[in-house]
């Protein structure tokens, strides 16, 4: 165990989003539940008065930034309040007073537009959420923006995507103070993913497939998810859609963006993410059951979309490999290394 608490602040302001604030809140949390004393985490406003949130929820700070105290971790939240009048400044200025004091400054979705005007971030790779990516590069170009990124560590700088991608960089902060095994366990209590693969667009396919399908394409986006295993090359998925190859592939391209192969591809890696996880088929089983007919051509696949091999996502978050307190890493100041 640390010999002492990590501190994080987390700033709120009026017009904050409530999940920029909450997720990272409730993440710590969670890894507090399971190691007792791994943070200290405080909610700091600019100066110490309640502020409330877009959606109308009310905090209570604990303090005033200024007067929090040490601080390892200070997170920025995103929230229309932030883009709107002198906001952003003021919270650059407070952020700058107190960066020699920090070891990390977070941003969380559109927290940019507090933490960018301060310059620590100038010449550093960031993210923000994909709305305003457009926005954030005309206005700082000094960033160096990468906006499809779930979120990015660049030194001392962290960035995230929005709203709950704040959740992913959080355990991402957990695991880099204390070790994968407190960060999973964390994730299942929360009941998120530890590490989510690919960019932002990659986790709004399957909702914008739902809300683009429209009449023609309701049905067969039921059907390709209960078929995996079976023909979903364009021929069959045409003649379900009563459409030649070539018409279908011109309809579905211009519906969603992007080839029949490829969705059909995503679809079948994230079923065989669950099978590795929740079974203990072989691999050569798994590949079989989501549709593929080679497990070298399952394997190449899911390396190429998830970063590891399919044996080696299982034994890393695998519910067999559970946590236990003694997995913990026993010296803070190693992590920080």
């Amino acid at each position: 165990m640390p010999a002492a608490p990590i501190r994080v602040a987390i700033l709120a302001f009026d017009g904050h989003q409530a999940l920029d604030l909450a997720g990272p809140l409730d993440a710590f949390d969670s890894a507090n539940a399971l190691s007792p004393g791994a943070y200290a985490v405080q909610i700091a406003s600019l100066d110490g008065e309640p502020v409330a949130s877009e959606a109308g929820l009310r905090i209570a700070p604990h303090a005033a930034l200024a007067e929090a105290g040490p601080i390892d971790t200070l997170i920025i939240p995103g929230g229309a309040g932030l883009r709107r009048g002198d906001l952003g400044r003021r919270v650059a200025e407070a952020l700058a007073a107190r960066a020699g004091q920090l070891r990390r400054v977070v941003s969380i979705c559109t927290g940019l537009y507090g933490l960018a005007p301060s310059g620590l971030a100038d010449g550093r790779r960031v993210t923000t959420h994909w709305k305003f990516a457009a926005d954030v590069a005309a206005r700082f170009p000094a960033l160096r923006l990468e906006p499809d990124a779930i979120f990015i560590k660049d030194g001392p700088i962290y960035s995230s995507a929005g709203i709950t991608a704040a959740i992913d960089l959080a355990l991402a902060l957990i695991e880099e103070d204390f070790g994968p095994a407190l960060a999973l366990a964390a994730a299942r209590d929360l009941v998120v993913y530890l590490k989510r693969s690919g960019g932002q667009r990659q986790y709004s396919e399957p909702l914008r497939f739902q809300a683009r399908a429209g009449d023609r394409f309701a049905e067969l986006a039921a059907y390709m998810v209960q078929h995996l295993a079976g023909d979903l090359g364009v021929e069959a998925l045409a003649a379900r859609a009563g459409l030649s190859p070539r018409q279908f592939n011109r309809a579905f391209k211009a519906a969603f963006e992007t080839t029949p192969a490829q969705h059909v591809e995503c679809l079948r890696l994230d079923a065989a993410r669950e099978h590795l996880i929740a079974t203990a088929a072989s691999i050569e089983q798994v590949a079989w059951t989501v549709g593929f007919r080679s497990d070298d051509a399952f394997r190449r696949a899911f390396d190429r979309r998830f970063g590891l091999s399919p044996s080696d996502y299982r034994r890393r978050f695998s519910p067999a490999n559970a946590w236990h307190p003694s997995d913990v890493r026993g010296d803070r100041h190693d992590a920080r290394r």
